[in-house]
């Protein structure tokens, strides 16, 4: 390949991938509106705004009970954020702190019953969009699934680098 159509392509995937990100946006917002939606006929007025919030909720519900630790290790992000998640999702009614009979020290998060709605609503929907994409990803052979896999994992270890290093 001459380095003229190499120049080319890339450029032509760089528009692809902001393309992709911008649709992604668009896609999750829809999603997340979907989920509101479902939540306010289920009676729940005040969905979480943020996705990663719901994330917290599935991932409290899944493995309850979780203190914070855990959840920020699950989901990679700082304990700092998982507290400050966590103390909203309090306030607002999703999930509860308790402490464990045996452990006075660790603080646990179990779901309320508004919680464990939002949850099945979200995990219903997640399970649908899973199929969708392993739909989509049964047309490529084995040896392309590795290299998507492989290409992912070079962009978001990129992406973590360029986060890096703006702190």
């Amino acid at each position: 390949m001459n380095v003229e159509h190499a120049d080319d392509l890339k450029k032509a995937i760089f528009g692809l991938h902001w393309k992709f990100i911008h649709l992604t946006e668009e896609y999750e917002s829809q999603e997340h509106a979907n989920l509101a939606e479902q939540a306010r006929a289920c009676g729940i007025t005040d969905c979480p705004d943020s996705v990663t919030s719901i994330h917290v909720v599935d991932c409290i519900g899944k493995h309850e009970p979780i203190n914070n630790t855990a959840i920020a290790e699950r989901m990679e992000l700082s304990k700092a954020s998982i507290t400050k998640i966590s103390a909203k999702l309090v306030d607002h009614g999703f999930i509860t702190r308790a402490r464990m009979p045996d452990n006075k020290k660790e603080i646990y998060f179990h779901l309320t019953p508004k919680g464990k709605k939002l949850y099945e609503l979200h995990d219903k929907m997640h399970r649908a969009g899973e199929e969708r994409f392993n739909r989509f990803l049964s047309r490529y052979s084995g040896a392309e699934l590795d290299f998507i896999r492989i290409f992912f994992e070079d962009a978001v270890n990129e992406v973590e680098n360029a986060i890096q290093k703006e702190m």
